[in-house]
Protein backbone atom coordinates (compact mmCIF):
# COMPACT_ATOMS: atom_id res chain seq x y z
CA UNK A 1 0.00 0.00 0.00
CA UNK A 2 1.39 3.39 -0.99
CA UNK A 3 1.75 5.85 1.89
CA UNK A 4 0.62 9.41 1.19
CA UNK A 5 3.10 12.26 1.38
CA UNK A 6 4.05 12.70 5.03
CA UNK A 7 3.31 16.43 4.92
CA UNK A 8 -0.36 15.47 4.74
CA UNK A 9 -0.15 14.99 8.49
CA UNK A 10 -0.40 18.75 8.92
CA UNK A 11 -3.87 19.08 7.43
CA UNK A 12 -6.08 18.62 4.38
CA UNK A 13 -4.61 19.03 0.90
CA UNK A 14 -6.87 19.43 -2.12
CA UNK A 15 -6.11 19.52 -5.84
CA UNK A 16 -7.25 22.99 -6.86
CA UNK A 17 -8.48 23.16 -10.44
CA UNK A 18 -7.71 26.87 -10.50
CA UNK A 19 -3.99 26.38 -9.88
CA UNK A 20 -3.65 22.75 -11.07
CA UNK A 21 -1.74 22.09 -7.85
CA UNK A 22 -2.35 20.19 -4.64
CA UNK A 23 -2.65 22.86 -1.95
CA UNK A 24 -3.09 22.87 1.79
CA UNK A 25 -6.63 23.83 2.71
CA UNK A 26 -6.76 27.04 4.76
CA UNK A 27 -10.27 28.31 5.51
CA UNK A 28 -10.90 31.98 4.86
CA UNK A 29 -13.39 32.45 7.70
CA UNK A 30 -12.87 32.53 11.46
CA UNK A 31 -14.23 30.14 14.06
CA UNK A 32 -13.76 26.92 12.10
CA UNK A 33 -16.42 27.84 9.53
CA UNK A 34 -16.13 26.49 6.00
CA UNK A 35 -18.43 27.68 3.21
CA UNK A 36 -18.93 25.26 0.35
CA UNK A 37 -20.98 25.43 -2.85
CA UNK A 38 -21.77 22.21 -4.69
CA UNK A 39 -23.55 22.33 -8.03
CA UNK A 40 -26.79 20.43 -7.69
CA UNK A 41 -28.79 18.61 -10.35
CA UNK A 42 -30.81 20.00 -13.23
CA UNK A 43 -34.09 18.33 -12.38
CA UNK A 44 -35.68 18.17 -15.80
CA UNK A 45 -34.59 14.50 -15.84
CA UNK A 46 -33.46 12.12 -13.12
CA UNK A 47 -29.77 11.86 -12.18
CA UNK A 48 -27.70 8.86 -13.31
CA UNK A 49 -24.82 7.19 -11.47
CA UNK A 50 -22.32 9.54 -13.09
CA UNK A 51 -24.10 12.43 -11.40
CA UNK A 52 -24.23 10.55 -8.11
CA UNK A 53 -20.50 9.89 -8.22
CA UNK A 54 -20.03 13.67 -8.13
CA UNK A 55 -22.47 14.06 -5.25
CA UNK A 56 -20.66 11.25 -3.40
CA UNK A 57 -17.19 12.78 -3.52
CA UNK A 58 -18.76 16.03 -2.33
CA UNK A 59 -20.44 14.06 0.46
CA UNK A 60 -17.08 12.60 1.51
CA UNK A 61 -15.55 16.09 1.51
CA UNK A 62 -18.40 17.51 3.59
CA UNK A 63 -18.29 14.67 6.11
CA UNK A 64 -14.49 14.71 6.37
CA UNK A 65 -14.46 18.45 7.01
CA UNK A 66 -16.97 17.90 9.82
CA UNK A 67 -14.96 14.93 11.10
CA UNK A 68 -11.91 17.24 11.17
CA UNK A 69 -13.75 19.70 13.40
CA UNK A 70 -15.07 22.26 10.94
CA UNK A 71 -18.60 23.63 10.77
CA UNK A 72 -19.69 23.53 7.14
CA UNK A 73 -22.17 25.95 5.64
CA UNK A 74 -23.03 24.23 2.38
CA UNK A 75 -25.34 25.09 -0.47
CA UNK A 76 -26.53 22.51 -2.99
CA UNK A 77 -29.03 23.85 -5.49
CA UNK A 78 -31.69 22.66 -7.90
CA UNK A 79 -31.87 24.01 -11.43
CA UNK A 80 -35.60 23.72 -12.04
CA UNK A 81 -36.20 26.36 -14.72
CA UNK A 82 -33.99 26.39 -17.82
CA UNK A 83 -34.29 26.02 -21.57
CA UNK A 84 -34.24 22.21 -21.37
CA UNK A 85 -36.95 21.93 -18.74
CA UNK A 86 -39.13 24.55 -20.42
CA UNK A 87 -38.87 22.80 -23.79
CA UNK A 88 -39.50 19.33 -22.36
CA UNK A 89 -42.49 20.46 -20.32
CA UNK A 90 -43.93 22.14 -23.40
CA UNK A 91 -43.38 18.99 -25.49
CA UNK A 92 -45.13 16.83 -22.88
CA UNK A 93 -47.95 19.31 -22.40
CA UNK A 94 -47.38 19.68 -18.66
CA UNK A 95 -46.26 22.47 -16.38
CA UNK A 96 -42.62 22.96 -15.56
CA UNK A 97 -43.37 22.09 -11.91
CA UNK A 98 -45.12 18.85 -12.94
CA UNK A 99 -41.96 17.93 -14.86
CA UNK A 100 -39.39 18.79 -12.20
CA UNK A 101 -41.07 17.97 -8.89
CA UNK A 102 -41.15 14.16 -9.42
CA UNK A 103 -37.44 14.27 -10.32
CA UNK A 104 -36.70 16.19 -7.13
CA UNK A 105 -38.51 13.53 -5.12
CA UNK A 106 -36.49 10.79 -6.82
CA UNK A 107 -33.29 12.68 -6.01
CA UNK A 108 -34.21 12.93 -2.33
CA UNK A 109 -35.07 9.24 -2.19
CA UNK A 110 -31.91 8.10 -3.94
CA UNK A 111 -29.67 10.36 -1.88
CA UNK A 112 -31.23 8.80 1.20
CA UNK A 113 -30.53 5.32 -0.18
CA UNK A 114 -26.91 6.24 -0.94
CA UNK A 115 -26.51 7.93 2.47
CA UNK A 116 -25.69 11.28 0.87
CA UNK A 117 -26.09 14.08 3.38
CA UNK A 118 -28.10 17.01 2.04
CA UNK A 119 -28.55 20.53 3.40
CA UNK A 120 -31.80 21.24 5.21
CA UNK A 121 -32.71 23.89 2.64
CA UNK A 122 -32.08 23.42 -1.08
CA UNK A 123 -32.61 26.62 -3.08
CA UNK A 124 -34.05 26.48 -6.57
CA UNK A 125 -33.79 28.64 -9.64
CA UNK A 126 -37.50 29.39 -9.30
CA UNK A 127 -37.09 30.63 -5.71
CA UNK A 128 -34.17 32.94 -6.47
CA UNK A 129 -35.61 35.12 -9.25
CA UNK A 130 -35.64 38.35 -7.23
CA UNK A 131 -31.97 37.96 -6.33
CA UNK A 132 -31.13 37.18 -9.98
CA UNK A 133 -32.86 40.40 -11.04
CA UNK A 134 -30.89 42.36 -8.42
CA UNK A 135 -27.61 40.95 -9.72
CA UNK A 136 -28.54 41.69 -13.33
CA UNK A 137 -29.38 45.29 -12.45
CA UNK A 138 -26.04 45.70 -10.70
CA UNK A 139 -24.14 44.16 -13.62
CA UNK A 140 -25.85 46.55 -16.02
CA UNK A 141 -25.01 49.51 -13.79
CA UNK A 142 -21.35 48.42 -13.59
CA UNK A 143 -21.15 48.05 -17.38
CA UNK A 144 -20.63 44.28 -17.51
CA UNK A 145 -24.10 43.52 -18.91
CA UNK A 146 -26.45 45.16 -21.39
CA UNK A 147 -29.86 44.85 -23.01
CA UNK A 148 -30.22 43.57 -26.58
CA UNK A 149 -33.54 42.77 -28.28
CA UNK A 150 -35.33 42.19 -25.00
CA UNK A 151 -32.66 39.98 -23.41
CA UNK A 152 -29.69 40.79 -21.17
CA UNK A 153 -26.17 39.64 -22.02
CA UNK A 154 -22.85 39.59 -20.15
CA UNK A 155 -19.79 40.80 -22.04
CA UNK A 156 -16.80 38.64 -20.96
CA UNK A 157 -14.33 41.13 -22.41
CA UNK A 158 -15.37 43.57 -19.70
CA UNK A 159 -14.26 41.16 -16.96
CA UNK A 160 -10.50 40.96 -16.48
CA UNK A 161 -9.35 37.36 -16.17
CA UNK A 162 -12.34 35.77 -17.86
CA UNK A 163 -11.82 32.04 -18.42
CA UNK A 164 -9.11 31.75 -15.75
CA UNK A 165 -10.46 28.50 -14.29
CA UNK A 166 -10.43 26.73 -17.64
CA UNK A 167 -7.29 28.53 -18.78
CA UNK A 168 -8.98 30.12 -21.78
CA UNK A 169 -6.68 31.87 -24.25
CA UNK A 170 -8.41 35.22 -24.63
CA UNK A 171 -6.13 36.22 -27.50
CA UNK A 172 -8.27 33.87 -29.61
CA UNK A 173 -11.48 35.72 -28.76
CA UNK A 174 -13.26 36.79 -31.98
CA UNK A 175 -13.24 40.46 -32.85
CA UNK A 176 -16.81 40.48 -34.15
CA UNK A 177 -19.67 40.70 -31.67
CA UNK A 178 -21.38 37.38 -30.93
CA UNK A 179 -24.26 36.61 -28.59
CA UNK A 180 -25.37 33.23 -27.29
CA UNK A 181 -29.04 33.22 -26.31
CA UNK A 182 -29.45 29.62 -25.15
CA UNK A 183 -28.81 28.57 -21.57
CA UNK A 184 -26.49 25.79 -22.70
CA UNK A 185 -25.07 24.49 -25.94
CA UNK A 186 -24.26 20.84 -26.58
CA UNK A 187 -20.69 19.60 -26.73
CA UNK A 188 -17.54 20.78 -25.02
CA UNK A 189 -16.87 23.85 -27.10
CA UNK A 190 -16.58 27.33 -25.72
CA UNK A 191 -19.15 29.93 -26.65
CA UNK A 192 -16.77 32.68 -27.73
CA UNK A 193 -19.08 35.61 -27.25
CA UNK A 194 -21.52 37.25 -24.84
CA UNK A 195 -23.66 34.92 -22.74
CA UNK A 196 -27.30 35.44 -21.80
CA UNK A 197 -28.41 36.43 -18.30
CA UNK A 198 -32.10 37.20 -18.83
CA UNK A 199 -34.67 35.76 -21.22
CA UNK A 200 -37.21 38.45 -22.00
CA UNK A 201 -40.76 37.25 -22.45
CA UNK A 202 -40.85 37.70 -26.22
CA UNK A 203 -37.73 35.66 -26.87
CA UNK A 204 -38.49 32.66 -24.69
CA UNK A 205 -40.50 29.48 -25.24
CA UNK A 206 -43.00 27.87 -22.91
CA UNK A 207 -44.59 31.01 -21.54
CA UNK A 208 -42.78 30.72 -18.18
CA UNK A 209 -42.05 34.14 -16.79
CA UNK A 210 -42.02 36.37 -13.73
CA UNK A 211 -43.12 39.98 -13.44
CA UNK A 212 -40.05 41.78 -12.14
CA UNK A 213 -38.48 45.22 -11.89
CA UNK A 214 -36.80 44.64 -15.26
CA UNK A 215 -39.94 43.35 -16.94
CA UNK A 216 -41.44 39.98 -17.70
CA UNK A 217 -39.09 37.09 -18.30
CA UNK A 218 -36.98 34.49 -16.54
CA UNK A 219 -33.35 34.36 -15.41
CA UNK A 220 -30.99 32.42 -17.64
CA UNK A 221 -29.00 29.49 -16.29
CA UNK A 222 -25.85 31.61 -16.18
CA UNK A 223 -27.23 33.93 -13.49
CA UNK A 224 -29.12 31.33 -11.45
CA UNK A 225 -26.21 29.82 -9.51
CA UNK A 226 -24.75 33.24 -8.64
CA UNK A 227 -28.21 34.34 -7.43
CA UNK A 228 -28.54 31.31 -5.15
CA UNK A 229 -24.95 31.71 -3.94
CA UNK A 230 -25.40 35.38 -3.06
CA UNK A 231 -28.72 34.67 -1.39
CA UNK A 232 -27.64 31.72 0.75
CA UNK A 233 -23.84 31.90 1.13
CA UNK A 234 -22.74 35.39 0.21
CA UNK A 235 -20.18 36.29 -2.48
CA UNK A 236 -17.22 34.53 -0.84
CA UNK A 237 -16.78 30.80 -0.23
CA UNK A 238 -13.96 28.42 0.56
CA UNK A 239 -14.71 25.57 -1.85
CA UNK A 240 -16.75 25.24 -5.02
CA UNK A 241 -17.35 21.73 -6.39
CA UNK A 242 -18.89 19.99 -9.34
CA UNK A 243 -18.32 17.59 -12.18
CA UNK A 244 -15.58 18.08 -14.74
CA UNK A 245 -18.10 19.27 -17.36
CA UNK A 246 -18.56 22.42 -15.27
CA UNK A 247 -15.02 23.52 -16.17
CA UNK A 248 -16.36 24.32 -19.62
CA UNK A 249 -18.26 27.61 -19.58
CA UNK A 250 -20.39 27.15 -16.46
CA UNK A 251 -17.99 27.74 -13.59
CA UNK A 252 -16.08 30.49 -15.38
CA UNK A 253 -19.43 32.17 -16.03
CA UNK A 254 -20.20 31.95 -12.30
CA UNK A 255 -16.80 33.42 -11.44
CA UNK A 256 -17.24 36.31 -13.88
CA UNK A 257 -20.72 37.21 -12.63
CA UNK A 258 -19.94 36.92 -8.91
CA UNK A 259 -16.53 38.58 -8.95
CA UNK A 260 -17.71 41.37 -11.27
CA UNK A 261 -20.15 42.33 -8.53
CA UNK A 262 -18.10 41.62 -5.41
CA UNK A 263 -14.66 42.61 -6.65
CA UNK A 264 -13.23 39.73 -4.61
CA UNK A 265 -12.27 36.08 -5.19
CA UNK A 266 -15.36 33.89 -5.11
CA UNK A 267 -13.83 30.52 -4.14
CA UNK A 268 -10.29 29.77 -3.00
CA UNK A 269 -10.50 26.08 -3.97
CA UNK A 270 -12.15 24.45 -6.98
CA UNK A 271 -12.76 20.69 -7.13
CA UNK A 272 -14.02 18.75 -10.14
CA UNK A 273 -14.90 15.06 -10.33
CA UNK A 274 -14.30 12.93 -13.38
CA UNK A 275 -16.82 11.04 -15.52
CA UNK A 276 -18.26 7.59 -15.15
CA UNK A 277 -17.76 5.77 -18.44
CA UNK A 278 -19.88 3.05 -19.99
CA UNK A 279 -18.02 0.91 -22.50
CA UNK A 280 -15.30 3.54 -22.53
CA UNK A 281 -17.67 6.40 -23.38
CA UNK A 282 -18.82 9.24 -21.16
CA UNK A 283 -22.17 8.53 -19.57
CA UNK A 284 -24.60 11.35 -20.36
CA UNK A 285 -28.26 12.04 -20.91
CA UNK A 286 -27.56 13.43 -24.37
CA UNK A 287 -25.91 10.13 -25.42
CA UNK A 288 -28.78 8.12 -23.96
CA UNK A 289 -26.30 5.71 -22.37
CA UNK A 290 -27.07 6.39 -18.73
CA UNK A 291 -27.26 3.85 -15.92
CA UNK A 292 -29.64 4.65 -13.08
CA UNK A 293 -29.53 3.61 -9.44
CA UNK A 294 -32.58 1.44 -10.14
CA UNK A 295 -30.67 -0.43 -12.85
CA UNK A 296 -27.98 -1.44 -10.36
CA UNK A 297 -30.38 -2.39 -7.57
CA UNK A 298 -32.31 -4.55 -10.03
CA UNK A 299 -29.03 -6.31 -10.78
CA UNK A 300 -28.78 -7.23 -7.11
CA UNK A 301 -26.51 -4.50 -5.76
CA UNK A 302 -27.54 -2.84 -2.51
CA UNK A 303 -27.48 0.96 -2.18
CA UNK A 304 -24.55 0.84 0.27
CA UNK A 305 -22.61 -1.36 -2.17
CA UNK A 306 -23.28 1.18 -4.92
CA UNK A 307 -22.07 3.95 -2.60
CA UNK A 308 -18.86 2.05 -1.89
CA UNK A 309 -18.18 1.33 -5.56
CA UNK A 310 -18.78 4.88 -6.76
CA UNK A 311 -16.69 6.53 -4.03
CA UNK A 312 -13.82 4.01 -3.91
CA UNK A 313 -11.71 5.17 -6.85
CA UNK A 314 -10.26 8.66 -6.72
CA UNK A 315 -12.79 11.30 -7.71
CA UNK A 316 -10.35 12.89 -10.19
CA UNK A 317 -9.96 9.65 -12.18
CA UNK A 318 -12.41 8.32 -14.76
CA UNK A 319 -14.41 5.31 -13.60
CA UNK A 320 -15.31 2.76 -16.26
CA UNK A 321 -18.45 0.91 -15.16
CA UNK A 322 -17.74 -2.81 -15.19
CA UNK A 323 -19.90 -5.45 -13.50
CA UNK A 324 -16.91 -7.80 -13.24
CA UNK A 325 -14.74 -5.21 -11.51
CA UNK A 326 -17.65 -4.06 -9.38
CA UNK A 327 -18.26 -7.58 -8.07
CA UNK A 328 -14.54 -8.11 -7.43
CA UNK A 329 -14.29 -4.88 -5.46
CA UNK A 330 -17.44 -5.68 -3.51
CA UNK A 331 -15.98 -9.07 -2.56
CA UNK A 332 -13.23 -7.12 -0.79
CA UNK A 333 -15.82 -4.88 0.82
CA UNK A 334 -17.80 -7.86 2.11
CA UNK A 335 -14.58 -9.37 3.45
CA UNK A 336 -14.00 -6.13 5.35
CA UNK A 337 -17.50 -6.25 6.86
CA UNK A 338 -16.87 -9.84 7.97
CA UNK A 339 -13.64 -8.80 9.71
CA UNK A 340 -15.41 -5.91 11.43
CA UNK A 341 -18.05 -8.32 12.78
CA UNK A 342 -15.30 -10.63 14.01
CA UNK A 343 -13.47 -7.84 15.85
CA UNK A 344 -16.79 -6.67 17.30
CA UNK A 345 -17.17 -10.09 18.93
CA UNK A 346 -13.62 -10.30 20.28
CA UNK A 347 -13.30 -11.77 23.76
CA UNK A 348 -9.71 -12.96 23.95
CA UNK A 349 -8.12 -13.25 27.36
CA UNK A 350 -4.47 -13.52 26.34
CA UNK A 351 -3.93 -10.02 24.98
CA UNK A 352 -0.23 -9.20 24.78
CA UNK A 353 -0.60 -5.60 23.61
CA UNK A 354 0.14 -6.40 19.95
CA UNK A 355 -3.30 -5.13 18.90
CA UNK A 356 -2.78 -1.60 20.15
CA UNK A 357 -0.46 -0.60 17.32
CA UNK A 358 -3.07 -1.61 14.72
CA UNK A 359 -5.89 0.06 16.65
CA UNK A 360 -3.93 3.31 16.82
CA UNK A 361 -3.36 3.17 13.08
CA UNK A 362 -7.04 2.96 12.16
CA UNK A 363 -7.83 6.66 12.47
CA UNK A 364 -4.25 7.83 11.99
CA UNK A 365 -3.88 6.29 8.53
CA UNK A 366 -7.48 6.96 7.60
CA UNK A 367 -6.95 10.66 8.26
CA UNK A 368 -3.57 10.65 6.55
CA UNK A 369 -5.07 9.34 3.30
CA UNK A 370 -8.22 11.49 3.37
CA UNK A 371 -5.99 14.52 3.97
CA UNK A 372 -4.26 13.61 0.70
CA UNK A 373 -6.90 14.97 -1.69
CA UNK A 374 -9.66 12.66 -0.40
CA UNK A 375 -7.85 9.39 -1.14
CA UNK A 376 -10.75 7.13 -0.20
CA UNK A 377 -9.14 4.03 -1.69
CA UNK A 378 -5.96 4.51 0.34
CA UNK A 379 -7.98 5.22 3.47
CA UNK A 380 -10.11 2.11 3.03
CA UNK A 381 -7.09 -0.07 2.31
CA UNK A 382 -5.38 1.21 5.46
CA UNK A 383 -8.40 0.41 7.62
CA UNK A 384 -8.80 -2.95 5.87
CA UNK A 385 -5.19 -3.85 6.70
CA UNK A 386 -5.63 -2.85 10.34
CA UNK A 387 -8.70 -5.06 10.70
CA UNK A 388 -6.97 -7.92 8.89
CA UNK A 389 -4.24 -7.85 11.56
CA UNK A 390 -6.78 -7.58 14.36
CA UNK A 391 -8.73 -10.52 12.94
CA UNK A 392 -5.59 -12.66 12.94
CA UNK A 393 -4.84 -11.69 16.53
CA UNK A 394 -8.40 -12.55 17.46
CA UNK A 395 -8.01 -16.04 15.97
CA UNK A 396 -5.08 -16.60 18.32
CA UNK A 397 -7.06 -15.30 21.30
CA UNK A 398 -4.83 -12.22 21.52
CA UNK A 399 -7.53 -9.56 21.06
CA UNK A 400 -9.29 -8.65 24.27
CA UNK A 401 -12.86 -7.49 24.60
CA UNK A 402 -11.73 -3.96 25.52
CA UNK A 403 -9.37 -3.85 22.53
CA UNK A 404 -12.18 -4.97 20.24
CA UNK A 405 -14.41 -2.24 21.63
CA UNK A 406 -11.69 0.37 21.11
CA UNK A 407 -11.24 -0.74 17.48
CA UNK A 408 -15.00 -0.61 16.91
CA UNK A 409 -15.21 2.87 18.40
CA UNK A 410 -12.52 4.01 15.94
CA UNK A 411 -14.21 2.46 12.92
CA UNK A 412 -17.56 3.89 13.99
CA UNK A 413 -16.00 7.36 14.03
CA UNK A 414 -14.51 7.06 10.57
CA UNK A 415 -17.75 5.61 9.28
CA UNK A 416 -19.32 8.99 9.91
CA UNK A 417 -17.32 9.89 6.80
CA UNK A 418 -17.44 6.69 4.76
CA UNK A 419 -20.99 5.56 5.75
CA UNK A 420 -20.45 1.98 4.61
CA UNK A 421 -21.18 -0.01 7.79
Amino acid sequence: MTEPTRTRRDGLYLTNTMTREKEKFVPRFDGGLVKMFTCGPSIYSRPHIGNYRTFLYEDILLRFLEYSGYTVDRVLNFTDVEDKSVAEAEEKGISNADLTEPVAEIFFRECDLLRIKLPEVIPRSSTSVEKAVELIQELIEKGYAYWHDGDVFFDPLKFEGFGKLFGLDMTQWPEEKRRFRKDTYSGHRWNLGDFVLWHGLEGQSGGIYWDTEIGRGRPAWNIQDPAMIFKHLGPATDISCGGIDNIYRHHDYNIAVIEAISGDTFANYWLHGEHVLLDGKKMSKSRNNVVLIDDLTQDGFSPVQIRFYLMHDHYRKKLNLSEKRMRRLLDRYEEFLKMVRTVDQADGRDSDGAAQTHIDRIEERFTLHLNDDLDVQGAFDAVFDAFAHLTELNKDGRLSRSEGEEAMAAVDRIDQVLRIL
